[in-house]
């Protein structure tokens, strides 16, 4: 029987602007994604029948159609009738190495793993652009997971830009166990508080984002400065999470505190990053972070930037 390992990465976001408001209902953004190696293991294979049928090795994470990797395999049923009706169901296994409910894109991941996983197990031939296509019926974040690497994104998140991608910078995250931050409490707070601050005309908002190429991080990314990149890094999210959760603020001033080239929350939390030069410098980074705030629920990953997004396991 025909079967696939994909591994997903995570991802964080090195820039985060809200524009303003979507018709749609979403907010109009610019951000900076980047793909990490910290990665989950995603196994399909047919199953027997015509079902779907998922399972995972973390308790909190859900096996029925509220999981995004579900959702991606009844898309993927829906969209294509007769593969299904061919080839039958599919078994989906996911391994979960990335923190859950983190702010690092691991449900999205999952999910941009099946589309690819499906694609093979399928044999539909379909091209990264039509898969992207597919996922952002998903999920804003899914589009990127596929691709990977480093790139602009706009719109809900879902219109991708490459850029140069960059490479050998170490990652620490910190993550509080008993902490998490539902993605729409911090947007709806943001409107909240902020949105007299939304760009409300349309040809300003497009003009907003077509200079995003000359914008300071982008230039420190095509020319690979690490230094100027950890200057630059920037979340709007973090003017209303961090008021709100002050161990995850203390956790972001405990790395600032250390020789990073950078810190920040990625996305919506409750992850805080650090950017350091090498592995040894994160690990002792952590280290001294650790014996700063002894504290059992807090984790951390050391990783690495990635290149790229889903890739078939050898």
């Amino acid at each position: 029987m025909q079967s696939y390992s994909l591994i997903a990465p995570a991802k964080i976001n090195l820039y985060l602007e809200i524009l303003g408001d979507r018709p749609d209902g979403f907010h109009e953004l610019i951000m900076i994604l980047q793909s990490i190696e910290l990665a989950d293991r995603i196994d399909i294979q047919p199953s027997d029948t015509q079902k779907i049928y998922l399972y995972c090795d973390h308790p909190q994470v859900p096996t029925d159609e509220t999981n995004l990797a579900y959702r991606a395999a009844q898309l993927m049923c829906d969209v294509f009738p007769e593969m299904h009706a061919n080839y039958g169901g599919v078994s989906i296994k996911i391994t979960k190495n990335i923190p859950v409910a983190a702010g690092l894109a691991g449900g999205s991941g999952n999910a941009a793993a099946v589309l690819v996983g499906i694609n093979l197990l399928w044999q539909l031939g379909l091209t990264q652009p039509e898969l992207q296509d597919l996922a952002a019926k998903l999920g804003s974040d899914i589009p990127f997971c596929i691709a990977g690497g480093t790139a602009m994104a706009t719109g809900r998140g879902e219109k991708l830009d490459e850029i140069k991608h960059l490479n050998d910078i170490w990652v620490i995250l910190a993550k509080y166990e008993n902490i998490s931050v539902a993605t729409p409490w911090a947007y709806q707070t943001y409107r909240q508080q902020y949105s007299d601050t939304y760009i409300r005309d349309l040809t300003a908002i497009k003009s907003r984002t077509a200079k995003i190429h000359s914008r300071p991080l982008v230039e420190a990314i095509n020319h690979q400065n690490r230094q100027q990149i950890g200057k630059l890094l920037h979340n709007d999210l973090e003017k209303v999470v961090l008021p709100s959760y002050p161990q995850v603020a203390e956790l972001k001033s405990a790395f600032a505190a250390q020789d990073v080239l950078g810190t920040m929350m990625s996305g919506s939390g409750p992850t805080v990053f650090a950017l350091c030069e090498s592995q040894t410098q994160a690990i002792a980074v952590k280290d001294q972070v650790r014996t700063q705030i002894r504290d059992p629920q807090l984790k951390f990953w050391v990783t690495k930037f990635a290149s790229s997004g889903i890739q078939i396991k050898l």
